[in-house]
């Protein structure tokens, strides 16, 4: 038996919080880190014990016939870390679970006591902020692991694995590799479908009005828009209807350009004067203390942070005892926290803008848990941004900054302000001129919150009218005619997106980051972006199709939010996990439903459902998206797109066309299609013949531009070569195609080793290349033109930064890694600066100085990395010298195999050549 140290064991989730913890736990504790889960659900069958792997559940990891057990493993991954962990405990008197106080922290908890099974006393520690004083109360306050919690997230990691695995394997076959379903991305994808659908069935409205511009008998400029005439009242945008575009009331008067330029020709010469004013005083009251999803949405707003950018930077503040727990949906703040918000008004702003009361926030959010406080800086006294601005990295600092203010802001008086309405008559027409100022500042003078519509934002910003009275007389200055289309609702951003999953009472705060990443992940091709706006693929219509028409119950708002309100009955122990499993999953047990309410409702039955709808659903119909026919032209057939295998297309008939990489859905109407697929057909006549071959050579457009076809589309010998990226298409001839064409190009032999030099057009651009050595051409000069001279004189000079070249890194740091011992350093990386160990790589967050990062952020990085069983460079296996023989053999086999293949395919392409230039004599 291990002798023991009279230490403590405390066991946190990541280095960064085991470093700052202990500092305040002083010497007769022992920190270390579990790096997230050590346990988990096997990710395929192959990882399950051979005994195991024949079940008929075994690819879930769940025991569907025996109660849902989950089958629980250490990744070989986490084999270090658990006996890190071990070995600690061997000399422990006490180990004390430190992890964080929600669903997740507490199944890690768990699964640390499960794993390492220890025969000394176990206390579960829990705090929400780190700091000296949050440390001692919580080690006075210690209790069990809360069991409920822990039901609570096995059961939604079972629920998403039966989810998850059992659609996404019908997606697969149904709509096509890389698809995947989820219960609440699924939903997610639905929303952002959803939006676009409504703006391709918005119908745009033209109106006109006139902006008028006035002039006070004091001189001042006075600006107002026409409203009315003779009685009638000019429309603005919301009087239209979205779906027909027509006026939505009777009475409007709807003025066309020739109209509303001769009205304004006559309200020129027309005497004005001010026939009402009206001033309304109104107060405007701070915004609540951030929770996740309120950061989340300013944090994008306000910083051009995404979700996981945002949750990043949050990460490593709580850590390092900068913030409270990041992940919550509560808006109450402890009393040490309102003191210290009160005392900070005070000090920065003065008593003035101190409300008189005590602000208490109640979170109006549908399934909010209230079980931690609002995100603020810790502590019983907050530390100003300046003060932490040469602590902190970037993200941080302006992170920091934001929850500091916005926390201070919820105790301040409300702002004052005053609304101010100008009516204008003259020549029977009205003008209204609106104002906005701001008596008192309040609260704005620490915060002001941002906002997802520019144009609201705008109007709520004060703006400041002259002083005018009733009757006083106005002179016309300007009066311009302006025409206005109305227009489409705006795209989901990430901070709306978040706030309507949270209004809907979908997902839970630590979720809504890791929603967004999986629906923009490439790979998944859901959904991508054009600045802030997140805008659907039709590949995402094809999966929401599926999921709408044959899984209608998976996809619907209320009933994902019917399960997060089902796993927070399980986390209090009110009702069982078992019952709702077994009904989602099979369905009512010999036609009977279940007692309660909810489970009835949701009684699924979804491994007979997906096992039913493998053979109903019919893939292509499911792909294809109607556009409309043609009313005039030669081609007056059906105009579809259809999602295929490597991507979307156009169909009529039997022409086809691509679709442009990256158009959005909602411009691509019947016009457009018929545009893309006229321009098609031109790609189907030969632009010429290649003077050796004699075959065709075609321009055509694919997915990701122009490209040159030789030979007709079934030659089995056909070649397709893109254009280079300064080529303009219009501007191509059959020489410069017939150039193109010889790419690679052969220039002469290196006289270094007397090998081939090559001209290539890369996927980062042209290159020549001996061998292994590669050389990237200069901008000016072309793989079509490179000389041998030129490419000697490339491959001559040192190799530049590059894949094959070592690379100096961006920043080395001193202290060594204390899981490998290896370096630590930046390194630049083909798809941006990322930090390396020697054993995991990590990419740095977007928008991260790595200059600036410290040693501590990167450790935590790679931590973070390596919890998620990624970024770890592959160890090369070892080969016996037998297969070494074999395979040596094999490919020498295959090397005589692909000669003779070679021999009789020339061979073959000769006779055909011969046959052609007998039959051309003959003519």
């Amino acid at each position: 038996m291990a002798k023991s140290s009279g230490k403590s064991l405390v066991i946190v989730e990541s280095p960064a919080k085991a470093r700052t913890i202990s500092k305040f736990l002083g010497g007769g504790f022992q920190v270390e880190a579990s790096i997230g889960h050590i346990r988990d659900l096997p990710e395929r069958k192959s990882e399950l014990p051979e005994k195991l792997r024949t079940e008929s559940w075994a690819y879930l990891g769940v025991n569907v016939d025996e109660g849902f057990k989950p089958v629980y493993l250490v990744p070989k991954d986490k084999n270090k870390q658990v006996k890190k962990l071990r070995d600690a405990l061997k000399h422990a008197d006490m180990l004390y679970l430190a992890t964080d106080e929600d669903r997740e922290g507490e199944a890690i908890s768990w699964h640390l006591l499960e794993t390492l099974k220890p025969k000394v006393p176990v206390k579960r520690l829990v705090f929400h902020e780190i700091t000296n004083e949050a440390i001692t109360d919580a080690l006075e306050q210690t209790r069990e692991i809360d069991e409920g919690l822990v039901k609570a997230q096995e059961t939604r990691r079972i629920l998403d694995r039966l989810y998850g695995y059992d659609v996404s394997n019908l997606l697969w076959r149904r709509v096509g590799h890389g698809t995947s379903a989820g219960r609440v991305q699924s939903v997610a994808v639905r929303l952002i479908v959803e939006r676009e659908r409504e703006r391709m069935a918005f119908v745009r409205a033209t109106y006109w009005d006139i902006d008028g511009l006035f002039l006070t008998g004091g001189n001042e400029n006075l600006p107002a828009t026409l409203t009315s005439v003779d009685g009638k009242r000019v429309p603005s945008g919301k009087d239209f209807d979205s779906a027909t575009g027509k006026p939505t009331k009777e009475g409007l008067l709807l003025l066309s350009e020739k109209e509303t330029l001769d009205l304004a020709d006559r309200l020129k010469a027309t005497q004005f004067a001010v026939s009402k004013v009206e001033v309304k005083p109104f107060s405007e009251r701070p915004r609540a203390p951030f929770t996740t999803s309120t950061m989340q949405q300013e944090a994008n707003r306000k910083l051009g942070f995404g979700a996981k950018r945002t949750m990043t930077a949050a990460q490593r503040l709580y850590e390092n005892g900068y913030i409270t727990y990041m992940r919550t949906d509560s808006t109450t703040l402890s009393k040490e926290a309102i003191a210290a918000a009160r005392h900070l008004v005070r000090s920065e702003y003065g008593e003035k803008y101190l409300h008189p009361d005590v602000r208490v926030y109640k979170g109006k959010v549908k399934n909010a848990q209230e079980a931690h406080e609002a995100i603020r800086p810790a502590g019983t006294s907050f530390r100003s941004p300046e003060s932490l601005r040469g602590e902190l990295e970037s993200d941080q600092f302006r992170l920091y900054d934001l929850i500091w203010k916005r926390t201070v802001a919820c105790q301040m008086a409300d702002a004052k302000k005053q609304r101010i309405s100008v009516s204008i008559e003259g020549g029977g027409a009205v003008f209204t001129a609106t104002g906005t100022s701001i008596l008192f500042e309040g609260f704005l003078r620490a915060y002001v919150e941002g906002s997802d519509n520019p144009e609201a934002e705008l109007a709520n910003k004060e703006r400041l009218l002259p002083n005018v009275k009733e009757n006083e007389a106005l002179s016309a200055k300007e009066m311009d005619a302006k025409n206005h289309t109305t227009q489409p609702p705006a795209r989901y951003t990430e901070a709306s997106l978040t706030r309507t999953l949270e209004e809907k009472g979908i997902g839970r705060p630590s979720t809504f980051a890791s929603i967004i990443g999986t629906i923009t992940d490439e790979r998944r091709g859901y959904v991508f972006k054009k600045g802030s706006a997140m805008i659907p693929s039709w590949r995402a219509f094809n999966v929401t199709r599926v999921m709408e028409e044959h899984f209608d119950k998976l996809v619907d708002y209320e009933f994902t939010a019917e399960m997060e309100d089902f796993l927070d009955c399980i986390s209090r122990n009110e009702v069982g996990a078992q019952e709702y499993l077994q009904h989602f999953y099979f369905g009512n047990k010999d036609g009977v439903a279940a007692a309660d309410e909810t489970i009835a409702k949701h009684s699924v039955g979804l491994k007979k459902r997906v096992e039913e709808k493998l053979d109903e659903i019919d893939a292509r119909e499911m792909a294809t998206f109607p556009l409309g026919s043609p009313e005039q032209g030669e081609f007056r057939e059906l105009i579809s797109v259809r999602v295929g295998k490597y991507g979307p297309y156009l169909e009529q008939g039997e022409r086809r066309a691509s679709i442009p990489d990256g158009m959005p859905p909602d411009e691509l109407n019947l016009e457009k299609a018929v545009e893309l697929l006229e321009a098609g057909q031109v790609a189907e006549e030969p632009i010429g013949v290649h003077p050796e071959t004699e075959k065709p050579i075609y321009l055509k457009v694919g997915r990701f531009g122009p490209y040159i076809q030789l030979g007709e589309t079934d030659d089995p010998e056909k070649r397709n070569q893109s254009l280079l990226r300064n080529m303009n298409a219009d501007d191509l001839t059959v020489e410069m195609a017939c150039k193109l064409l010889e790419l690679p190009r052969t220039l002469g032999n290196f006289p270094d080793n007397d090998q081939p030099i090559q001209a290539f057009d890369g996927r980062y651009g042209p290159y020549v290349k001996c061998e292994k050595e590669t050389r990237s051409l200069p901008a000016d000069v072309s793989p079509l033109d490179v000389s041998l001279e030129q490419a000697i004189t490339l491959l001559r000079e040192p190799k530049r930064r590059g894949r094959a070249a070592p690379k100096e890194p961006i920043k080395l740091f001193e202290k060594k890694s204390p899981v490998t011992e290896g370096e630590v350093k930046i390194l630049d990386g083909r798809y941006g600066p990322y930090v390396t160990d020697g054993e995991t790589n990590a990419s740095l967050p977007k928008g991260t100085d790595p200059k600036e990062m410290s040693f501590e952020s990167a450790i935590d990085l790679l931590a973070e990395r390596f919890a998620k069983g990624g970024g770890r460079k592959k160890k090369k296996k070892k080969k016996s010298a037998k297969k070494k023989a074999t395979k040596k053999k094999s490919a020498k086999k295959k090397k005589a195999t692909k000669k003779k293949a070679t021999k009789k395919k020339a061979t073959k392409k000769k006779a055909t050549k011969k046959k052609a230039t007998k039959k051309k004599t003959a003519e």
